[in-house]
């Protein structure tokens, strides 16, 4: 009886301890001054997020030392390693910068008019017949070509323009462009030299479609952190 007396006591020490250590931690996310609406605010350390409101404002429980990462499709994402002097501000500001805009790709050919020579009496440009009464102004030019002519056979030449595409985003491109760098070496222990036959091998499973759809920093990273866990099963049997 005295051993689990002091086994709850010890527990519920323990959770005091660390909900006194938890603390709610109140910002703004804002780019050029301007507030940033339904920014993905995420503690990685504690696994939780929340998104900023219209007025880039949000609200999120941290401990000292969490690592916060604050993403949004249109700009580069930005991490915060959460300080005691942040906690005690309570009123943090976070600037984001927008990304450029990207095409992926652009032709344009080269138009070239045709190649007009002498007027014959076969051709589409005849010249104009001399006015009867030269002391009056009609509007045209003596002698002129037929603009009306040379403009038809312009569009008759088959010239086409390729339009822009723009390609789907995969799933490689997705991790790469939103996870942080240091995740892959420092969180999933991944190689460099491994990086990108560990991105095909998660590129293959089904979710990750889903994933690219739903572009969400806080599902992609789990799904990471599952499949590095079957890639390295994979590593180690084939070595073996």
């Amino acid at each position: 009886m005295r051993v689990k007396l002091l086994t709850t006591i010890s527990i519920f020490t323990y959770q005091l301890s660390v909900s006194q250590n938890e603390k709610i931690l109140n910002g703004k996310v804002l780019s050029q001054n301007i507030p940033i609406n339904k920014v993905e605010v995420i503690n990685k350390t504690a696994k939780t997020s929340t998104r900023t409101n219209e007025l880039g404002e949000f609200s999120i429980v941290v401990r000292p030392k969490d690592s916060l990462i604050f993403f949004s499709k249109d700009y580069f994402f930005k991490r915060l390693k959460v300080s005691q002097e942040n906690i005690n501000q309570n009123n943090i500001i976070v600037n984001m910068v927008l990304k450029p805009e990207e095409l992926d790709e652009i032709l344009i050919t080269t138009i070239k008019l045709p190649h007009i020579g002498a007027a014959d009496e076969n051709s589409l440009i005849v010249p104009k017949p001399a006015i009867s009464n030269p002391g009056v102004y009609t509007g045209g030019i003596a002698n002129g070509a037929d603009l009306m002519a040379i403009f038809s056979l312009f569009m008759k030449k088959d010239k086409k323009i390729k339009k822009i595409k723009f390609k789907e985003l995969d799933f490689k491109k997705l991790a790469e462009a939103t996870v942080p760098l240091d995740f892959f070496t420092n969180d999933l222990k991944i190689k460099p030299e491994e990086k990108d036959l560990f991105l095909q091998f998660c590129d293959a499973d089904p979710k990750a479609e889903i994933l690219v759809k739903q572009k969400n920093l806080l599902y992609t990273m789990d799904f990471l952190y599952t499949k590095n866990k079957e890639f390295q099963q994979l590593n180690s049997g084939i070595k073996n």
